[in-house]
């Protein structure tokens, strides 16, 4: 099965609230497919996940922190959601530079549920189709984005391949757009 080996993830979160299977299920998928998944963290403690955006998940160890890692030797960047974690993370600096990095070289980003609001915090959704939680439909058209409702868009609106979904229900549409964009690569 594994046809995506040497293909470099970059999974951005904070340490909490970040929705668990929206982080789990992409990083287990693409592992199981030979990929390399670096999970950066604000900080090396425990990734602690929520289920629902309110009961306790997996504890997951992140790999380095956002601040440590180089953003420049991976092929697509994964930003998960949960809101706490994605309100979060589009008010920590060098998430949204490593947002940045990604959109300008024109790698692929993929973001599911309330991960789209760093693009968003990044301006990088002017021009994009994409697709979110539905609370946040009026940022993205504020940031000049199309926002539709579907379980999984991809795009190339903006500059960059786009991959975005609902929420975790998604997943099993969002999971093979991942594969899709990283052989692609």
């Amino acid at each position: 099965m594994p046809h995506l080996t040497s293909r470099q993830v970059l999974a951005l979160v904070t340490n909490y609230g970040v929705e668990q299977d929206e982080l789990l299920v992409p990083m287990r998928h693409l592992r199981d497919r030979g990929a390399v998944v670096t999970l950066a963290a604000v900080s090396r403690d425990d990734v602690r996940t929520l289920v629902g955006d309110e009961k306790p998940g997996e504890a997951v160890a992140p790999d380095t922190t956002i601040d440590e890692v180089d953003p420049a030797g991976f092929d697509l960047l994964l930003v998960p959601g949960g809101t706490i974690n994605a309100d979060s993370l589009r008010l920590h600096a060098r998430a949204v530079e490593v947002v940045e990095a990604f959109t300008s070289s024109g790698r692929p980003v993929a973001a599911i549920c309330h991960g789209p609001w760093a693009l968003v915090e990044a301006g990088q959704v002017a021009g994009a189709t994409l697709t979110s939680y539905p609370s946040l439909a009026t940022d993205i058209r504020n940031a000049g984005g199309t926002w539709v409702d579907e379980p999984v868009v991809r795009d190339s609106g903006a500059g960059f391949p786009l991959i975005t979904s609902r929420n975790p229900k998604d997943l099993g549409n969002f999971l093979p757009e991942l594969d899709a964009v990283l052989e692609a690569r």
